[in-house]
Formats: C-alpha cells, sequence, structure tokens
C-alpha cells in the first residue's frame, strides 16, 4: 500500500513538473494621482480675453503675442493655445477650414470624431472636437465672435499615445478644458 502511494505520488510530481512554459503576467499600468486644486483666472492685459484654468496648471509663454501653453506637469500634457485677431469674414472662414484640415489628419489614425457646439453663458460660441483611439492630440476647440476674435485650443502629451493607459488622464483633463470653455469670455 505504501509502495502504490508512492508510485502515485511520483506520478503527479512528474506530471506537475513536466511543463516549462511561462505564462505572461497581466499588463499593469501606473497608478494615476490626480491633482486637486481651484481655478485661476487668465487675465494677461494685451490678451483680449478671460477663462479659467486649473490651478495645479503653469502658463508657458510663447514669444508672440496670446501664444502659450497650459502645462500640466502631473500629465506630461499641454494645451497649445492661440489667439488670432481677425480682419475679415473670409479670414475667420480660412480659420475654421485651417481647423478643419488639421481635425481630418488627426481623424486618419482616430477610430472616431465628435463635433459639439460650443455656446457658453457670456454668449461666446465655437465648436469643440473629442477623438477617441490612437489620436496625436483627443481635443481641441475653437471660439469666436467671428468679427475679430478667434481663439484656438488643443491638447496634447508628451509622450507616446497610448489611448488606453491615457484615456482616464483625457476624461480628468476635459472636465478642466469644459470649465475653461464654459468661463471664456471676450474682454469690452
Amino acid at each position: 500500500m505504501i509502495r502504490i502511494c508512492i508510485v502515485i505520488a511520483g506520478i503527479f510530481l512528474l506530471i506537475g513538473c513536466g511543463d516549462d512554459r511561462q505564462v505572461p503576467r497581466p499588463r499593469g499600468y501606473p497608478k494615476i494621482e490626480y491633482p486637486v486644486g481651484d481655478s485661476v483666472v487668465y487675465n494677461v492685459p494685451n490678451c483680449p480675453f478671460t477663462f479659467q484654468y486649473p490651478s495645479y496648471a503653469e502658463i508657458q509663454d510663447k514669444k508672440e503675442s496670446c501664444w502659450f501653453d497650459i502645462f500640466m506637469p502631473a500629465f506630461n500634457a499641454r494645451i497649445h493655445c492661440s489667439y488670432l485677431p481677425l480682419k475679415s469674414t473670409a479670414e475667420y472662414n480660412d480659420l475654421v477650414r485651417d481647423a478643419f484640415v488639421i481635425a481630418n489628419k488627426i481623424n486618419e489614425r482616430a477610430n472616431y470624431m465628435e463635433e459639439s457646439r460650443i455656446t457658453n453663458p457670456q454668449g461666446v460660441g465655437g465648436l469643440l472636437l473629442n477623438w477617441t483611439g490612437p489620436a496625436a492630440s483627443p481635443v481641441h476647440f475653437f471660439v469666436s465672435d467671428t468679427t475679430a476674435h478667434f481663439f484656438k485650443a488643443a491638447l496634447y502629451f508628451d509622450s507616446r499615445v497610448q489611448p488606453d493607459s491615457l484615456a482616464p488622464i483625457v476624461t480628468f483633463i476635459k472636465e478642466d478644458i469644459d470649465k475653461m470653455i464654459s468661463s471664456f469670455a471676450w474682454k469690452r
């Protein structure tokens, strides 16, 4: 009886140790620490607009007037912002056309593009573009009064585009972009 138990145990031991295949571990992603903070008002004297942006972000000025980045070091992300004064309706139409040329280039790689009209309580209007999938920039928007002012912004990450791992961060930043849009106003 003891010999039979030893033989059976030996057989199980040989069967259990015979497979050298390695099973891969599931992918792991780093924990995301979302910053907390209030909103800060962007109000520069030489720029004809104001809006609110998150206090955890930094404004990085460009050399051109009213061109700047809202840098978010916690996410290694930035919102490229630019303002252009309008001289004619044709110039406005050209800027809108340019925005759609860029959108179509991004849309070549993305899975889906969603357009939303912008109208905020201050009477500012424009268009918000959101992409899902491997888009170089997941969010763009522009606002204008169609006669004198045109402001555009685009979210970019200073890292390789990996939509599955960036999706929660994009969702978080979209809330800040929505606040930026809803608080945007032209100076009178």
